[in-house]
Order: C-alpha cells, then sequence, then structure tokens
C-alpha cells in the first residue's frame, strides 16, 4: 500500500500562488499514475489534475487549465500541484491519490492522502 502525505496548503490572497507537494511512501509508486482531486464544503470532490507515470501525460479540468501545473519527481516519489492566479472558488481541501493510470475518475485511485487545506480570500 502507497502512503500519500499532502502539504503546502494554506492561506492566500486571490491572484496569489501556492505549490502542494505529496510524497509517496511505503509500496512503490513506480508505475502508479497521479492524480489531485479536491473537495469544497458542501460539495462532492472532484477532479483537479491527473499524471501519468512518464510524466507525458497530464490532464486537467477544465476551470484551472492554464493556472495549475502538475508534475512529478520519480526520485523523490513526489508529485507537485503549482497552483497560480488563485480564485476565492478554488478554496477547499486538496486530495492526492495513486492509480493505475491518469485518470479524471476518482474510483479509478487505490490510495489517497489525508488532504491539506487551501484557502483563498478576495
Amino acid at each position: 500500500q502507497v502512503q500519500l502525505v499532502e502539504s503546502g496548503g494554506g492561506l492566500v490572497q486571490a491572484g496569489g500562488s501556492l505549490r502542494l507537494s505529496c510524497v509517496a511512501s511505503g509500496r512503490t509508486f513506480v508505475g502508479a499514475a497521479m492524480g489531485w482531486f479536491r473537495q469544497a464544503p458542501g460539495k462532492e470532490r472532484e477532479f483537479v489534475a491527473t499524471i501519468s507515470w512518464s510524466g507525458s501525460s497530464t490532464y486537467y479540468t477544465d476551470s484551472v487549465k492554464g493556472r495549475f501545473t502538475i508534475s512529478r519527481d520519480n526520485t523523490k516519489n513526489t508529485v507537485y500541484l503549482q497552483m497560480n492566479s488563485l480564485k476565492p472558488e478554488d478554496t477547499a481541501v486538496y486530495y492526492c491519490a495513486a492509480g493505475p493510470s491518469a485518470t479524471r475518475y476518482s474510483g479509478s485511485y487505490y490510495d489517497w492522502g489525508q488532504g491539506t487545506q487551501v484557502t483563498v480570500s478576495s
């Protein structure tokens, strides 16, 4: 089982930036695709971005395209989410997840982190 730990969340003003990190430990995550999801208060968890094991394939939800960038460093077992031009509607708990393929479907992911809070003030 892969254990995932997110960090980098916090409070930021609209227009600001944050970089989230997710470190994997335990069973190697070699070969795993990694995804970022988020859940705002009173809303369902939603897909944000995903990246294949090689990093050659990335996908984003429309609302973050051009603002967020997902990347990974397999030598450090870490996946990142660079978030720029943040908006109040980006406020949510952000989760990273590991799965067999880069997909937007949360049910495909077999390991999840505990989440990190991102709050964007207007």
